[in-house]
C-alpha cells in the first residue's frame, strides 16, 4: 500500500502517539529495526553503485540486512493488529517497499517509462529476495489495511474529514495495484515454482483482507485478470492459491 500522504501521517502520529498498547511496543522495535536495517541496506547499494558493480545479496552481511527488513517470523509473532499500531505499520511497510524497490530497480536508466531490461535482470538474479519481499509486503501490508479500517472506525464523524477519506481512498486502490502487480508477476515470470507458491499463498491467506478493502471496480479488474491468465500458470499449487483468492472477490456483494 502506497504511504498515506504526509498530512494525513503527521495526524495519525500526533492523534496515536498516547495511544500505543504495551505489546505493540514490539512492533514499533520491529519497526525501528527493520528501518535501520533499510538505512544500512541503501548505504550498501549506493557504495556498490559507485563502484559499478552489482549488489550481492547473498552476502551474509546483506542477508543479515534483508532479513531484519522483511522479518514475517517477527511480524507473525506479534499480537492481533489494532488501529493503534497504524504509525510503526506505515514506517516497516514503507521501509520495506523501500528496500524491494533499491534492489528491483537497481541500475534502471531514469525516464518516463520502466527501464524492463534492468527489471528482467534484477528479477532473474534476485528473484529469491524479490519473493521474500513480496511475500512480507503482502502480508504486512494486509495487517496494515486492518489497523487502518480500525482507526478510522474509532473517529468520531466529525473527525473523518474529507482528506482522511480521500487517504484512505488512495490506499485502498494502490493497495489493489500491488497485488494484480505480483499476481503478473507469479503469471508472467516464468520463475522458480517455489517462489510462485510463496507469493501466491500470501494472497491466498490474506484473501479476507483483500475481499473487502478492495473497491469494486478494482476487484472485477483483479478477478478478469485471474481468469484471463490461469493456464499460463504452470503449478496446480498457485492455480488452486488464486482461485482462491478470486472466490473470496466474487463472493463480496
Amino acid at each position: 500500500m502506497s504511504r498515506l500522504p504526509v498530512p494525513i501521517a503527521r495526524i495519525l502520529l500526533i492523534l496515536l502517539a498516547l495511544a500505543t498498547p504495551a505489546l505493540a511496543q514490539d512492533g514499533a522495535r520491529n519497526a525501528a529495526a527493520a528501518r535501520e536495517a533499510a538505512m544500512d541496506f541503501r548505504v550498501y547499494v549506493d557504495g556498490v553503485k559507485r563502484k559499478g558493480e552489482r549488489p550481492d545479496l547473498t552476502r551474509p552481511e546483506v542477508a543479515a540486512m534483508l532479513g531484519r527488513v522483511f522479518d514475517l517470523e517477527a511480524l507473525n509473532a506479534l499480537p492481533p493488529v489494532q488501529g493503534s499500531d497504524i504509525t510503526w505499520l506505515l514506517d516497516w511497510i514503507d521501509a520495506a517497499k523501500e528496500t524491494n524497490k533499491s534492489f528491483l530497480f537497481y541500475g534502471a536508466k531514469p525516464g518516463p517509462q520502466p527501464d524492463l531490461e534492468a527489471l528482467q535482470r534484477n528479477m532473474t538474479e534476485y528473484e529469491d529476495q524479490y519473493a521474500t519481499a513480496v511475500n512480507f509486503l503482502i502480508r504486512g501490508q494486509a495487517l496494515e489495511a486492518v489497523s487502518t479500517q480500525m482507526f478510522m472506525a474509532s473517529l468520531a464523524p466529525e473527525q473523518r474529514t474529507r482528506v482522511r477519506e480521500q487517504g484512505l481512498m488512495g490506499a485502498r486502490k494502490s493497495t489493489a495495484e500491488f497485488i494484480l502487480s505480483t499476481i503478473c508477476s507469479v503469471v508472467e515470470s516464468g520463475g522458480k515454482p517455489a517462489n510462485a507458491r510463496l507469493v501466491a499463498a500470501a494472497i491466498r491467506d490474506t484473501r479476507a483482507v483483500w475481499a473487502s478493502y478492495f473497491l469494486p471496480q478494482d476487484r472485477t479488474r483483479v478477478v478478469e485478470y485471474i481468469a484471463g491468465h490461469d493456464k499460463q500458470v504452470p503449478d496446480e499449487a498457485t492455480r488452486a492459491d488464486l482461485a482462491a483468492f478470486t472466490e473470496a472477490l466474487q463472493a463480496v456483494d
